[in-house]
């Protein structure tokens, strides 16, 4: 019996704290309100700075100075517009892929690139005077150390020029590894 009276207590407590948690407004049959909706974040990557390689977003065809094909590359805009990504396949069948992105912190864009070769790069550096201009150290195909500087520009017509030259010397001296020209 005195089970039966506590247990008859309890769920009488429970009873009396369900409608003391309950808000007043659903005792008159209206639905409780919204949480208030938070401020919608700004996007991560939506400065003007975020935007200044966008002019490479596109399908390509790449051809050298003299006109001949050399390859094809696809650049996307990926990681909710945070990030270029390079999709490279070159005439002779190699490819290459590469992921751009401009570094708030440290007020630079970097670039990584991998390729079907082996090759890995590893580019910082700026947009200035209507260039995109990346550098970085490396080790040539004979171990030696070398500069790799890898500019982008666009042009007056619409296409995108790249020049990838290359210095042995500490930069006394350039040599032109890549001249391509992309469009659409």
């Amino acid at each position: 019996m005195m089970t039966t009276v506590r247990t008859r207590s309890w769920i009488g407590l429970f009873a009396v704290a369900a409608l003391c948690l309950t808000p007043a407004h659903a005792a008159d049959g209206q639905a409780p309100p919204s949480p208030p909706k938070p401020a919608p974040r700004p996007k991560p990557c939506a400065t003007p700075e975020f935007r200044q390689f966008d002019f490479w977003i596109g399908d390509w065809s790449v051809a050298d100075p003299q006109g001949h094909a050399v390859g094809k590359n696809v650049i996307t805009l990926e990681h909710d517009g945070c990030v270029l990504a390079e999709h490279w396949t070159g005439a002779a069948g190699g490819t290459g892929s590469s992921f751009n992105l401009y570094d708030a912190a440290s007020k630079r864009w970097h670039q990584t690139w991998v390729d079907s070769s082996g090759t890995l790069l590893q580019l910082d550096g700026a947009f200035a005077d209507g260039k995109m201009v990346l550098e970085g150290k490396g080790v040539g195909p004979k171990g030696a150390p070398v500069t790799n500087r890898i500019a982008w520009e666009k042009l007056a017509d619409g296409r995108v020029r790249q020049t990838w030259t290359t210095s042995t010397d500490g930069g006394t001296t350039w040599s032109v590894a890549f001249d391509g020209f992309y469009s659409k």
